[in-house]
């Protein structure tokens, strides 16, 4: 069960390094754009998992994963005064999920714990949150692609390369690799 645990924190690591290079890519004034009002911007969706992550990751073990202290309904209103504050904040929730990962064991994770008075296995948690967070940063990518429109660098193999990628693949030795590998 280590094994999961390694392998959750690299699926983690991996959706980040998408968030990151999306974000990188998106101009100051494009971090708070909105489609509609309907719609969150960018800089929304980092407030919306920064909370989330705050909230489930603190005291993950003892304590319910939707804290008191949490305004989840504050997260999808105003933004951050600049890029620099975004991106800390956004550290911050990172930085919150790796330590509680980094402390757990594999005897944790039939542990249960509780989000909003839901019992979880911790397994089911970080499962919850592993869906939870890429739900979020595939809209990130979306909104920074279609913001970056002919500037943008692709995050995995750009339309209309994937029978040079496969070529290329399929004239190496078969190995066991990570998809993180590729980032």
């Amino acid at each position: 069960m280590s094994d999961y645990l390694n392998s959750a924190k690299k699926q983690f690591q991996y959706y980040k390094g998408l968030a990151d290079k999306a974000i990188a890519q998106t101009d100051d004034a494009h971090l708070h754009w909105q489609p509609n009002e309907a719609s969150n911007s960018i800089a929304i969706i980092v407030k919306h998992l920064v909370g989330n992550m705050l909230s489930r990751w603190t005291d993950f073990l003892t304590t319910d994963g939707e804290k008191p202290w949490r305004n989840r309904e504050a997260e999808f209103e105003g933004g951050y005064p600049n890029r620099a504050a975004m991106l800390a904040h956004w550290e911050q929730g990172w930085g919150c999920l790796f330590n509680a990962l980094d402390t757990l064991r594999a005897e944790d994770l039939e542990r249960i714990i509780f989000i909003r008075n839901e019992g979880h296995t911790v397994l089911e948690a970080i499962n919850r949150q592993l869906a939870h967070y890429p739900y979020h940063i595939g809209q990130i990518v979306y909104l920074a692609r279609w913001q970056a429109n002919a500037t943008w660098q692709s995050l995995s193999i750009p339309k209309g390369d994937s029978d040079a990628f496969n070529e290329a693949r399929f004239a190496q030795p078969p190995e066991r690799r990570h998809f993180t590998d590729h980032l």
